[in-house]
């Protein structure tokens, strides 16, 4: 992807991030309303993928490893809580291991919210559940996804340039 490309998009993200509408955003940096939409819906796609991916990947990778660390702080505690004669430290090392359970009971309790977030993302990708239907107001067809077509983008932008219609800036 060219840099022009990836800075506009890094612009457009930052301007909605900061509440302005496609059409301001659009007069800010003097870009057509059309290529600003297709910006918003190529980094809203991006966004969904990588939920996806933290969800399919990173999320289970990262739950077993806080099981695993929570069992091995809770055998360390209770080999201390054994191996001390000082009741302070006992006492400190028993409520670690207190402490150990009660955040393992509520990752295992937790665990069917992690189960059917997975199940969902995956479902959403196999096509077998559908998107939310959508109405007919401006958010909707903001939210709605096209095809992205990066070429076609790249000519209008080319187009613009050539006619002077939008920029005075030729990086767009």
């Amino acid at each position: 992807m060219n840099s022009g490309l990836e800075w506009r998009r890094k612009k457009v993200q930052e301007l909605s991030s900061q509440g302005y509408n496609q059409s301001e955003i659009s007069r800010i940096l003097q870009i057509s309303q059309p290529t600003i939409n297709r910006d918003i819906t190529f980094l809203k796609q991006q966004a969904k993928d990588n939920i996806k991916r933290y969800i399919d990947e990173r999320l289970p990778e990262e739950y077993e490893k806080c099981l695993v660390r929570l069992n091995a702080i809770t055998k360390e505690a209770w080999n201390t809580a054994a191996n001390t004669e000082d009741k302070r430290e006992k006492i400190q090392a028993l409520s670690l291991a207190k402490e150990c359970y009660s955040m393992k009971l509520d990752l295992l309790t937790n665990a069917t919210v992690v189960d059917d977030a997975i199940r969902f993302v995956s479902m959403r990708s196999d096509g077998k559940l559908k998107s939310p239907s959508s109405n007919s107001n401006e958010d909707d067809k903001e939210s709605r996804e096209p095809d992205y077509d990066e070429e076609k983008d790249q000519l209008e932008e080319e187009q613009e340039v050539e006619t002077g219609e939008t920029t005075i800036n030729q990086v767009f």
